[in-house]
């Protein structure tokens, strides 16, 4: 069996943060068979372990998470341990170990969700499946009928046409954006194609579930009431990868 850190097995048993686990054991208030535990020390998981109290077991690991995160700019949306200062598993600390489903490049902002439940992961976002997504966006220059136009009826980006989309203006120099698919830095390729330069870059709304209020770094869980309409509107989603479609 494969020894784990105390201080994760308690994070992703839903207890607290990797940080306050740490406090908790320095503090002698986590116990590992009858003993205090000590700072870095590892574990199988199949041991007695009281946190502060509580028989922790198993506690939390299984329960279904949803987050809405507003994504900061400089954050990257990845659970590799490559920019691990920029990773937003890391970043949030959530925990429960959530993963984000799909990404926001790293200099854009907005809503980002994590989770736990991998079954809804494809279901969201394979682009067969025609789920919204969509983005507030601001260009360097004054955006034209003609391109908004363009854009809404498909760009050749990346060896083949986007799909047609809803663009609507909302200044002089920015523009709201409904996307059904999810392409590599999509909307700033298309938006090169015509020699325009995206400035900034925001998503507000995945499905049901909307960006809101939440500052930079903030998230949420979503509500009951999210995650009944969420299920609605995945019912007959399919959730194979690409190449098994």
């Amino acid at each position: 069996m494969e020894e784990i850190r105390l201080n994760k097995f308690l994070s992703e048993s839903g207890i607290c943060s990797r940080r306050e686990a740490d406090r908790l054991i320095e503090e002698g208030k986590v116990l590992v068979n009858g003993k205090k535990a000590a700072v870095g020390m590892k574990i199988l998981g199949t041991e007695e372990i009281i946190c502060n109290g509580t028989d922790v077991g198993k506690k939390g690991k299984d329960r279904p998470v949803l987050l809405a995160v507003n994504k900061p700019r400089g954050i990257v949306c990845t659970t590799s341990g490559k920019d691990r200062a920029e990773n937003i598993v890391e970043f949030l600390d959530y925990p429960i170990r959530v993963y984000p489903i799909g990404r926001l490049d790293k200099d854009s902002t907005g809503l980002v969700l994590m989770t736990n439940q991998g079954d809804i992961v494809n279901k969201i976002l394979r682009g067969s499946n025609a789920h919204e997504k969509e983005y507030l966006v601001r260009v360097n220059k004054p955006v034209t009928d003609e391109f908004l136009t363009k854009l809404s009826q498909g760009v050749e980006i990346l060896d083949t046409v986007t799909k047609p989309c809803v663009v609507t203006k909302t200044g002089a120099c920015s523009f709201r954006i409904i996307l059904t698919q999810g392409l590599n830095r999509q909307i700033r390729r298309m938006c090169q194609v015509f020699d325009y330069r995206v400035v900034s870059l925001k998503r507000v709304r995945i499905m049901n579930i909307w960006l809101g209020d939440l500052q930079p770094g903030e998230y949420r869980e979503v509500t009951e009431r999210e995650w009944k309409k969420l299920s609605w509107l995945l019912e007959g989603s399919s959730n194979l990868p690409r190449r098994e479609e």
